[in-house]
C-alpha cells in the first residue's frame, strides 16, 4: 500500500507551479494556520492547486477543497480525502 501524503514542501511547489507565486515550504509550515492570502494566493490559484492534485492522484477532491483558508486546513482535507481512498 502507498501511503499518500501531501507535504508543506509539496503544497509549496504546487503553490509556485499553480499561482506562480515562490513561497519558503518552511514558512508555510510555520504559519501554517495563516490564510492564504497572507501568502498572496488567492482561490483561483488555490483551485489551480485542488486541479493539479486531483490529476496528480487520479481522484476527485471535495467540492469545497479551494474553500479551504490555510495551509494547514487544506492539508487536513486532501490527506484525509487521499487516505480515504488509499
Amino acid at each position: 500500500m502507498i501511503t499518500t501524503e501531501v507535504t508543506f514542501d509539496e503544497l509549496a511547489a504546487l503553490i509556485k507551479q499553480a499561482a506562480g507565486i515562490t513561497v519558503d515550504p518552511k514558512e508555510l509550515k510555520q504559519s501554517a494556520d495563516s490564510p492564504f492570502d497572507s501568502f498572496g494566493l488567492d482561490s483561483l490559484g488555490l483551485l489551480g492547486i485542488v486541479g493539479e492534485l486531483e490529476n496528480r492522484y487520479g481522484r476527485s477532491l471535495p467540492p469545497d477543497s479551494e474553500r479551504c483558508r490555510t495551509p494547514q486546513e487544506f492539508l487536513n482535507l486532501v490527506n484525509s480525502t487521499l487516505k480515504a481512498g488509499a
